[in-house]
């Protein structure tokens, strides 16, 4: 605002004892002082407010009013309350300054001034930043991206003060504005904090709730605003959940219950603006999905080795710009499941497993950049690259893994899928060659098949999970499993009831020996022909030899599945 506005507002009592020519000069905030020297709190355009408490003689105006000139400051104001009227020598060292000067009537308080003017300021700024949002929206809809998200950020924390960041739905930190005056970013939010807002912001929206959302964390309040790909800036009539697991998050630390609407519409409309920049740069995958959907449709319509790999080569320059040699391949399946099953979950993993495969750690808006991910039906499979390894490749060492994939975004992820959802993920190995492409593929679904009979609403298996037969057993329909169980152990256990006899505990502590006598005997404290006795006992009871192969793994599945 300028200062000729606030001499024009009557109630503020201001009456201006020179600088009439400086009267243009504009306000960007105030301070209240007493110091003799406020050098270090001041930054440019305020007006500073005195009640003279500085001055002991009249030397001491001429220093006072040129450190304040030095640092720039829009305006004096001076009450009266303390001497009756503003001293001469306060007059001709502003006026020496070029420094306007008001005398505040001893009616009006400083807290009165101090509220207009941030008011007012406010406004203004929000008015000049809601231009410039427009302005930008308008380039970055017609024309090549202005610069990306940080910009937006950026003029956040430059024009209105709000610190802000941007996160993915996993709670992946993409962008963070810088505070005013500042030359660098933000800090980054730490990884607990962005993954409780996101899982924050993923429970609200499935819970329908109104936005912004508030959440406060210790002594700070975060607001947060969703940023929705495909242009929508507001909940259509679709299905949320289509999409919740899929929006970016604004995260803006201040709590927006207190704001005007004029300042909410304006965080809405930088939320859109973000959204075109979005998209653009989501666009970006249509060529790494064509190339996985076409190396897809080869593997599964079993087209030769040869052909396979000559559609490696082509994808491994665009996912792995500059590689020398041919990468290895790792394959991940997901599954997005509805109750219900009104929703199509293979776009909702498709896109979810674009993010997840996103190094946690990384920053910037830039999806999957060495990850091709199609969809077929309910599935997502990812084929993902990994450089060759000089000396031999340890599948074991390198590549992803199953049990650490999801360990950072399974709680905004179990938020964002409710009551009603649940995700699975299979990892198969790494393989060298297009031969081994089709058995890695099978390999993840049936990874992911076993992540599917765990509990859990976010479960992930990989393949060297796969090496135990203990794992096909989820997979056995119930009535089976119970008419199996019952008819191996049931007369153990009626026994173990009716003579305390524990045969159950003997017959684990046999298998889990291997069979051997001594060894047996050992762990469980009996003697010998004791042992003998439990384990006849148990031949008898059950119509099986312990001594067969057969008979001995049948009780170890029995065991297992009990």
């Amino acid at each position: 605002m300028r200062l000729r506005a606030l001499l024009d507002t009557d109630a503020l009592g201001l009456k201006l004892l020179c600088g009439e020519d400086e009267l243009e000069r504009g306000v960007r905030g105030v301070m209240t002082t007493d110091l003799r020297d406020p050098s270090r709190y001041l930054s440019g355009g305020e007006l500073v407010l005195t009640g003279l408490a500085w001055r002991r003689d009249a030397a001491d105006s001429e220093p006072f009013v040129r450190i304040l000139a030095q640092a720039g400051v829009a305006a004096v104001a001076a009450g009266t309350a303390e001497l009756g009227d503003v001293p001469d020598d306060l007059v001709v060292a502003c006026a020496r300054h070029r420094l306007p000067l008001f005398a505040v009537h001893e009616s009006v308080a400083f807290a009165t001034i101090t509220e207009h003017v941030v008011r007012q300021v406010s406004g203004e700024r929000a008015g000049d930043l809601a231009a410039v949002v427009d302005r930008h929206r308008r380039m970055m809809t017609s024309g090549p991206a202005g610069g990306g998200p940080e910009v937006v950020l950026d003029l956040l924390g430059s024009d209105l003060d709000l610190r802000a960041w941007l996160l993915s739905p996993t709670g992946r930190l993409i962008a963070g504005s810088k505070a005013a005056g500042a030359r660098e970013a933000e800090p980054a939010l730490p990884a607990d904090v962005c993954a409780r807002l996101a899982a924050e912001q993923l429970a609200a929206s499935r819970s329908g709730r109104p936005g912004p959302h508030r959440v406060a964390l210790g002594q700070t309040t975060y607001s947060l605003f969703p940023v929705r790909g495909g242009g929508r800036s507001a909940p259509t009539s679709r299905d949320v959940r289509e999409t919740v697991l899929s929006d970016w998050v604004l995260a803006v630390e201040a709590d927006a219950g207190d704001w005007a609407g004029e300042r909410l519409d304006l965080l809405h409309g930088v939320t859109q603006l973000i959204a075109v920049e979005r998209d653009r740069r989501d666009a970006a995958r249509t060529v790494r999905r064509r190339l996985a959907q076409e190396v897809l449709e080869l593997v599964q319509t079993g087209a030769a080795p040869a052909e396979i790999a000559a559609r490696l080569r082509v994808a491994a320059p665009v996912l792995l710009p500059g590689l020398g040699t041919a990468p290895h391949w790792q394959v991940v399946v997901a599954r997005v499941d509805w109750d219900g099953g009104e929703v199509d979950g293979g776009p909702v993993a498709q896109a979810l497993l674009e993010e997840i495969l996103v190094d946690p750690a990384s920053t910037g808006p830039e999806h999957s950049d060495r990850i091709a991910v199609a969809h077929t039906g309910d599935e997502a499979i990812a084929l993902v690259p990994l450089p060759s390894v000089t000396g031999g490749h340890d599948d074991s060492g390198t590549g992803i893994h199953a049990d650490a994939l999801l360990a950072s975004v399974r709680d905004p992820l179990t938020a964002g899928l409710g009551d009603d959802g649940r995700l699975t993920l299979g990892v198969s190995a790494a393989v060298h060659s297009a031969e081994g492409l089709r058995g890695a593929l099978e390999e993840a679904r049936h990874a992911r098949r076993v992540a599917a009979a765990r509990q859990g609403r976010v479960c992930a298996a990989g393949h060297q999970e796969l090496a135990s037969h203990v794992l096909l057993l989820p997979f056995v329909p119930d009535d089976v499993r119970r008419a199996f169980t019952a008819r191996l152990l049931d007369p153990l256990r009626d026994y173990d009831r009716r003579h305390r006899a524990e045969l159950i505990p003997t017959l684990e502590a046999f298998l889990d020996c291997d069979g051997s006598w001594t060894r047996c005997a050992s762990r469980l404290h009996l003697h010998v022909n004791t042992l003998r006795y439990r384990v006849g006992r148990i031949e008898q009871l059950t119509g099986r030899d312990l001594s067969r192969l057969e008979d001995k793994l049948d009780f170890f599945l029995a065991l297992r599945m009990s």
